[in-house]
């Protein structure tokens, strides 16, 4: 007699039941794997669960038992462990640059990757709803035509904007297209996640330099499929930990030789802010001293004054100059 049409069925669906109700903690016996069968429309008898047990296993799926008043089974070992699917999951969350929307439905796919009962511990590690996000929901298709254009070798264009208070209401924040209302035109060489934000490190040829542009800031993206980019020459000598290290907060500026001293209990700040193979050289004590490159920035002066006075600009000049009039400018606002 022939199978019916859902027996064919019958090895996915023991291995769908696995996945999604047992783990460790929770195991099933081959009577609960039958009944599931049954309630799905396919008969099995014991023996031919024990064969395809013995399939899966043979396939490469770790299926483990245990034997007590009776014989349970469970899916020992998936591609993601419950620790690295709670490390996805506050990577989304906390990512600015995905939607509230596209958080919830991320975390959602993730979920499916654990067993019914670790998807309710990753769940009770959502905390998505007051985070400050983006409100760009066509980011997506903004990522996708970026990789696209960066793997095949072409141009963009794009819109990029800007939060302003609008001229007609003093109490209404709208956005606003930077370059007067027209399209940047670029070269896409990589994109970068720095302080909870994308960023597209893109050579602008009219410039002749590297520029870097918020993706949820980017509309209308278009890939130029009929102009190649320009900047390979540029972008072969372009090392993206050391473009991150000379850049605060993705704020540009001029490149500049800096010596910097700090107290010595600021070495920790130092490591995470330039690395631990920063070359350093003890002064005194207390204090030691780098000499790197960094982009001057407001961004920049701003994470040298959270530092007080156990932070100080030895060189150059013009810095300590910028630096003084940064601060004489917070303090004017509060005279």
């Amino acid at each position: 007699m022939a199978k019916k049409p859902r027996q064919k069925l019958k090895l996915l669906y023991i291995l769908k039941y696995l996945s999604e109700k047992t783990d460790e903690n929770n195991r099933v016996t081959v009577q609960d794997i039958i009944s599931y069968l049954n309630s799905n429309g396919i008969g099995a008898e014991r023996k031919s669960i024990y064969d395809d047990l013995e399939s899966l296993e043979l396939f490469g799926y770790d299926i483990c038992s245990v034997k007590s008043k009776t014989v349970e089974y469970y899916l020992a070992s998936r591609e993601f462990q419950l620790p690295e699917l709670v490390l996805l999951v506050d990577a989304v969350q906390s990512s600015k640059f995905i939607t509230h929307k596209k958080s919830n439905e991320l975390i959602k796919k993730l979920e499916n990757l654990a067993s019914e009962n670790d998807a309710k511990k990753l769940q009770r590690q959502v905390v998505v709803t007051n985070r400050v996000k983006t409100l760009n929901e066509k980011i997506y298709y903004s990522v996708d035509s970026l990789h696209q254009a960066i793997n095949t070798g072409c141009k963009i264009s794009f819109y990029y904007y800007k939060w302003e208070i609008s001229q007609n209401s003093n109490q209404k924040i709208e956005k606003t297209r930077r370059n007067n209302g027209e399209k940047y035109t670029v070269s896409p060489w990589a994109l970068s996640w720095d302080d909870e934000n994308y960023y597209l490190i893109a050579y602008d040829s009219v410039a002749d330099k590297i520029k870097h542009y918020r993706v949820d800031k980017m509309e209308n993206v278009e890939v130029l499929k009929k102009e190649k980019r320009d900047g390979k020459d540029v972008f072969s000598k372009f090392d993206m930990a050391v473009y991150s290290k000379q850049v605060f907060g993705m704020f540009g500026g001029e490149l500049t030789d800096v010596k910097l001293r700090f107290d010595n209990s600021l070495v920790g700040v130092v490591v995470d802010r330039f690395s631990k193979n920063v070359p350093i050289i003890k002064n005194s004590d207390n204090t030691f001293e780098i000499s790197t490159k960094l982009m001057l920035s407001p961004t920049f002066y701003g994470w040298l004054f959270g530092l007080k006075d156990k932070a100080q600009i030895l060189s150059p000049e013009f810095a300590k100059d910028e630096f003084l009039s940064y601060i004489e400018d917070i303090k004017n606002i509060y005279k």
